[in-house]
C-alpha cells in the first residue's frame, strides 16, 4: 500500500486468490485475517488447484477497478518496482508487462523461459521486442474482453493479445524467493506451455507441410528405386532401408495424429463447459456496527 501511496494512488482494491494452497488451510486463514482488518481486501478461495493463469482469470472476474495489476505472492516481484510499470503505463499503453533481465531461477528454468518466449513469437505472432510475465498492469476494457474467454486452457498473454496490440514492457529487478519453493514442476511447465495451442493453428499447418514434404520424399524415393531397377536389374531390395522408412513415416503419422487429437480433445472439453476454476468461498470485509 505504501508504494501506491507514494504514487498518489489511494483508491485501492485487493483481490487475493488462493489457488487451493496445499498447507491445510494456513494460507486461507492468513488471508481471512487480512479481510477482517482491511475493508478493501477480497479473498477468492478456489476449490481445486486450477493453475496460475486460471487463478489470474478468477481474480480478473472479481476485480472492479479501472486499472488492474497482477502480482505473484512469492516476493520475487517486489512492490518497489511498481513505479516502473506505471510510468510506462501512463504513456497510454493498454497493457504493460514487467520482464526480468536477470531471473533468480536455475539455468534450466531460464532456458525454458527463453524457449517459451520464442514459442510465443512463432505461434501467436507476439512482437519480437515484447517480453511477458505474470507481473502486468491493464486497463478496464482489456479485463472486460479478457474474461469472455472461457476455455480451461488459459494463457494470459494469448488472451490479452487477442484484445489489443497497444502493449509495452519494462525491465524490473527479480528478487530471491522469500519462502518455500515454486509449485511449477517440469510436467506443469510443459502443460502450461501447451496452452499456447489454444491461440494458434501453426502446429496444424506445420503438420500439413511436413506431410507434404514426407510424401514428396517418398515419391522421389520410389522413382529412384524404379530407375535403379531398370538400369541394374540384378540389384536387390534393401529390407533395412524399407524398415527404417516405415518406422520413420509411421512415427510422423502417429505424432501428428496425436497433435490433432490434442486439438480435438480441447475442443471437446470446451463444449462440455469444463470450468476454468471453481470458487469454494469468497471472503469480503463485513463492516462493524457504526463502521461506514
Amino acid at each position: 500500500m505504501r508504494e501506491f501511496e507514494k504514487m498518489g494512488r489511494n483508491d485501492l482494491e485487493f483481490v487475493l486468490v488462493d489457488d487451493c494452497s496445499p498447507d491445510d488451510g494456513a494460507t486461507v486463514r492468513e488471508l481471512r485475517a487480512l479481510v477482517s482488518e482491511y475493508p478493501n481486501i477480497t479473498v477468492i478461495e478456489l476449490a481445486s488447484n486450477s493453475g496460475q493463469h486460471n487463478a489470474q482469470m478468477a481474480g480478473l472476474n472479481y476485480a472492479r477497478g479501472d486499472v488492474i495489476l497482477s502480482m505473484d505472492d512469492d516476493g520475487q516481484t517486489n512492490p518497489n518496482q511498481l513505479p516502473c510499470l506505471f510510468k510506462e503505463f501512463e504513456k497510454g499503453y493498454d497493457i504493460v508487462y514487467a520482464y526480468y533481465p536477470r531471473k533468480m531461477h536455475s539455468k534450466g528454468r531460464n532456458l525454458g523461459t527463453w524457449f517459451n518466449q520464442w514459442s510465443l513469437r512463432i505461434l501467436t505472432g507476439q512482437p519480437k521486442d515484447l517480453k511477458v510475465s505474470s507481473f502486468w498492469v491493464i486497463r478496464r476494457f482489456v479485463r472486460d474482453y479478457a474474461i469472455q474467454y472461457r476455455s480451461p486452457y488459459t494463457r494470459m498473454s494469448g488472451v490479452f493479445l487477442r484484445v489489443t496490440h497497444n502493449v509495452s514492457c519494462v525491465p524490473v529487478e527479480h528478487y530471491q524467493r522469500q519462502s518455500g519453493t515454486s509449485g511449477y514442476t517440469m510436467r506443469k511447465l510443459f502443460r502450461l506451455w501447451t496452452n499456447i495451442l489454444a491461440f494458434s493453428v501453426v502446429p496444424l499447418r506445420l503438420a500439413a507441410v511436413v506431410g507434404h514434404v514426407a510424401a514428396l520424399t517418398g515419391f522421389i524415393g520410389i522413382l529412384c528405386v524404379i530407375v535403379r531397377k531398370l538400369t541394374n536389374p540384378a540389384s536387390s531390395a534393401g529390407w533395412s532401408s524399407i524398415l527404417v522408412s516405415i518406422l520413420f513415416f509411421s512415427g510422423l503419422i502417429l505424432m501428428f495424429m496425436g497433435l490433432i487429437g490434442e486439438y480435438i480433445g480441447r475442443i471437446y472439453l470446451q463444449t462440455i463447459d469444463t470450468p476454468q476454476y471453481v470458487v469454494r468461498q469468497i471472503d469480503e470485509h463485513v463492516p462493524a456496527p457504526g463502521e461506514e
